[in-house]
């Protein structure tokens, strides 16, 4: 009973060992192929260590990929604070018509709660379902504008 028990110890203190192992294989064509496992029994098993391994590349900046074009049009700096106040206002009166509807959204759930069907019955819950659905609605968009206003120079 305890040599069985300390040969499947010593197969499982061994599995961590031959999982990590990678194996680098030539096929019959002379093409390699990198494995967990041994494919064939030309195989040898290639050693990692932080000294053979390769640092990630560095990353590249977008603008050094694709420069601007000397031709592409331009926007002059008052016109594009212009339209960034057009915009600022625009969502700003946006976000006050969310609210609002937001408002009006919760005294409408209030009021089908308030109805003499409980809520806690299936049919209850039902009923109330698209209520929610148009107050969570709101609650998104007023987060969806506040954080393209916070964007905003």
């Amino acid at each position: 009973m305890i040599r069985p028990a300390l040969a499947l110890l010593i197969a499982a203190a061994s599995l961590p060992a031959a999982a990590q192992t990678i194996y680098k294989c030539v096929d019959e064509n002379g093409g390699t192929l990198i494995s967990n496992t041994r494919v064939n029994k030309d195989c040898q098993a290639v050693v990692l260590t932080p000294e053979t391994a390769m640092p990630a590349p560095p990353p590249r900046s977008r603008s050094a990929a694709r420069p601007t074009p000397a031709d592409f049009p331009r926007v002059a700096e008052d016109a594009q604070k212009a339209r960034d106040g057009d915009r600022r206002l625009i969502l700003e009166q946006e976000l006050s018509g969310e609210q609002r509807n937001l408002a009006q959204a919760k005294r409408d759930l209030a009021d089908q709660e308030s109805l003499r069907q409980p809520p806690e019955t299936p049919a209850g819950v039902d009923r109330l379902a698209p209520y929610r659905d148009r107050v969570a609605q709101h609650e998104r968009n007023i987060v969806a504008i506040q954080k393209e206003l916070s964007g905003l120079r």
